[in-house]
């Protein structure tokens, strides 16, 4: 028998065990999050090195690289609902989420075999659509495990154990690029072998029906439920805001190349940049989601993206010295920290348990979708303008976005949840 018995149901139990005024973390919180870092160990040494493959292997241009990047960070929106659906649909939301580890696993080593800028493409997406599948599914489970009023803090051990490999990815590919011969293909292997392993606890650790039981009168999942889900003022405001945040975000990607073209940081140090921003978001995630548990989500989420216009303003010319590139990435991963899984944490509260994957793959889709176009136009100011043009007008729109964010939720409002029941 596998270990994680599909006839178990971690959601009720996590609810009650308590340790004293504080409440107990789920089992499917720490299992995800075991699942989470071995993943994004092998996904992030493919991220850290990828930028420079691209454009300094293959010569691909900024708005090249921009295309591929937004493929990269915003195709999955295009499946996410449809993950989301499907999880919720009887409840399948482990299935759902070890069919789309499996198929970002897969995708690793047919980077081996992409020299075109078509065939890489075509592989990105098809990685982006494992992810896709998987997030809306995985970020149920999580939900559902933990008791409404520790959220922000099951959120964030979760996505500090999901940093944890976003920070030895990155090592990890550095020290291969040092030793072997063909760096990038055997990073592109190891990554594979990581992932493979990934899917495995998965498949043994994770218990496999989170869902509760349903109600009698509980909407039924389908798409048409889900979107029905943008006439709740929550849940509306939640999808416009981070659509709107989005649309300014640059992607980790260019923030990494601007810092090398800045400081002329060598390419055989450029995939150690990542480990800043994932040593600050490691530090930060469970912190930052317990004060959101406190003093409002809202506050949190609202700081994260000043903290990133912070971050934009450092990178532009004018700045120097020693300790730029450790504040930047601090910032940048103190962004992280205050946003990713407060959000969710947030989002959570505002849809019903029936359709928990649905909303929240409503809500992320909104999110990935205005990040691609942000990656395209970036990549596209970028080549026709130089980059100190584009990340100006990046913070300028950022400032924008930040400022209708905050008419779109007044200030006084210091809960992201809906106030609807778990």
């Amino acid at each position: 028998m596998y270990v994680a018995d599909s006839r178990s149901t971690p959601a009720a139990p996590a609810a009650r065990l308590t340790t004293g005024r504080r409440s107990a973390l789920a089992p499917t919180v720490l299992a995800l999050g075991t699942v989470s870092l071995i993943t994004d160990v092998s996904s992030e040494m493919v991220t850290a090195v990828l930028p420079l493959y691209l454009v300094t292997g293959l010569g691909l241009s900024p708005l090249g690289f921009g295309l591929l990047d937004g493929v990269y960070n915003g195709f999955s929106a295009l499946v996410r609902l449809v993950g989301g659906h499907l999880a919720d649909r009887g409840g399948r939301h482990k299935a759902v989420a070890v069919f789309g580890y499996g198929l970002s696993a897969v995708c690793k080593p047919l980077l081996l075999v992409a020299g075109s800028l078509p065939v890489i493409g075509a592989v990105l997406a098809a990685d982006r659509t494992g992810k896709g599948l998987r997030t809306a599914p995985r970020d149920a489970m999580i939900s559902l495990a933990s008791a409404p009023e520790a959220r922000g803090r099951a959120f964030g051990v979760h996505r500090a154990m999901d940093t944890a490999g976003a920070l030895l990815g990155p090592l990890v590919a550095f020290l291969i690029l040092r030793q072997a011969v063909d760096g990038y293909d055997a990073v592109f292997t190891v990554s594979f072998c990581v992932a493979a392993v990934g899917v495995l606890v998965l498949v043994l650790f994770v218990p496999g029906r989170t869902a509760p039981e349903r109600a009698q009168d509980a909407p039924r999942a389908s798409l048409k439920a889900a979107l029905a889900l943008l006439g709740e003022r929550e849940v509306r405001r939640l999808a416009l805001c981070a659509l709107l945040l989005g649309l300014a975000t640059v992607s980790d990607s260019f923030v990494y190349l601007l810092l090398q073209r800045r400081l002329d940081v060598p390419d055989r140090w450029f995939a150690l940049l990542p480990l800043g921003t994932a040593a600050a978001f490691l530090l930060l995630a469970v912190p930052l989601g317990r004060l959101a548990d406190r003093v409002g989500r809202w506050q949190v989420f609202l700081g994260g993206h000043a903290a990133l216009l912070c971050a934009y303003a450092l990178l532009l010319p004018g700045w120097r010295g020693a300790a730029l590139p450790y504040v930047v990435l601090a910032l940048h991963g103190l962004f992280y920290a205050a946003t990713d899984g407060v959000l969710m944490a947030a989002a959570a509260g505002a849809v019903p348990a029936e359709l928990r994957s649905s909303g929240l793959a409503l809500i992320q889709t909104g999110q990935a979708s205005a990040r691609f176009v942000c990656s395209i136009a970036f990549g596209a100011a970028w080549t026709a303008w130089g980059d100190r043009t584009a990340l100006a007008t990046a913070a300028v729109a950022l400032a924008v976005c930040a400022a209708g964010a905050v008419l779109l939720r007044p200030a006084e409002a210091s809960e992201l949840d809906g106030g609807r029941p778990a």
